[in-house]
C-alpha cells in the first residue's frame, strides 16, 4: 500500500529532528574525553558487546580492563585481532598485555617500522568503530588529555574494517608478533 506523500514527508522530518542524527541521516559520533569521561572504561564496555569480530589498531595497549575484554571476546568466539607498534615492546607493560592476548589466542601483528602506528581505531561487527587520540592505556583513561569518538554507522565502519584488513594483509609493513 502506498503512503501519501505528506506521511513520508512527516516521517523524514521526524527522523531529521532526532538528537544525534546528522543532515545526511547518519548518527553523530559519541565523543568522550579523558580524564573526565574515562574513555578506556567505555571502550572496554563496548568490547564486551562484540559478537562476530573486533579489530584493534593502536600504538600502545596496556590497560587491564581492555586486555580482559579482548580476552573475554576471544573466549566467546569473537574474531579478535590486534595491529600495534613494535616500539611498544620496549615497555614491559605493553609486552605483558601482548603476551596475555597471545596466550589467549589473539593474533597480533606489529609494524616493521618503529613509532609510526598513529592509527588508533577499533572496528566491531560492521556496526561500530572508534577513533581518536587515545591509546588503550591507564594513563590515557585517567590522566592524559585524550579523545575517543564512537561511530555507529555501517558505511564508515565497513571502510574502517577494510583499512584494518589491508594493514593486516600487508606483509611488507607488518609481520606476526609471534608465530602461532
Amino acid at each position: 500500500m502506498r503512503q501519501p506523500l505528506w506521511v513520508l514527508s512527516a516521517v523524514l522530518l521526524v527522523l531529521l529532528a532526532l538528537p544525534g542524527l546528522s543532515e545526511a541521516g547518519a548518527l553523530s559520533p559519541e565523543i568522550y574525553y579523558a580524564p573526565e569521561d574515562l574513555p578506556g572504561d567505555r571502550l572496554a564496555s563496548l568490547y564486551d558487546r562484540a559478537q562476530r569480530y573486533l579489530y584493534v589498531s593502536v600504538y600502545r595497549l596496556t590497560y587491564p580492563p581492555i586486555v580482559r575484554a579482548l580476552v573475554a571476546a576471544k573466549k566467546r568466539g569473537v574474531d579478535v585481532r590486534l595491529v600495534t607498534d613494535r616500539e611498544g615492546l620496549n615497555d614491559p607493560k605493553v609486552e605483558s598485555a601482548l603476551t596475555t592476548l597471545h596466550l589467549a589466542g589473539v593474533p597480533i601483528r606489529i609494524n616493521r617500522h618503529d613509532a609510526l602506528m598513529h592509527l588508533k581505531q577499533s572496528v566491531m561487527d560492521d556496526e561500530m568503530n572508534t577513533s581518536g587520540s587515545m591509546n588503550q592505556t591507564g594513563s590515557a583513561n585517567r590522566y592524559n588529555d585524550e579523545r575517543l569518538d564512537v561511530l555507529r554507522d555501517h558505511v564508515t565502519t565497513v571502510k574502517a574494517r577494510e583499512k584494518f584488513l589491508s594493514m593486516w594483509k600487508d606483509e611488507e609493513r607488518f609481520r606476526a608478533w609471534k608465530q602461532e
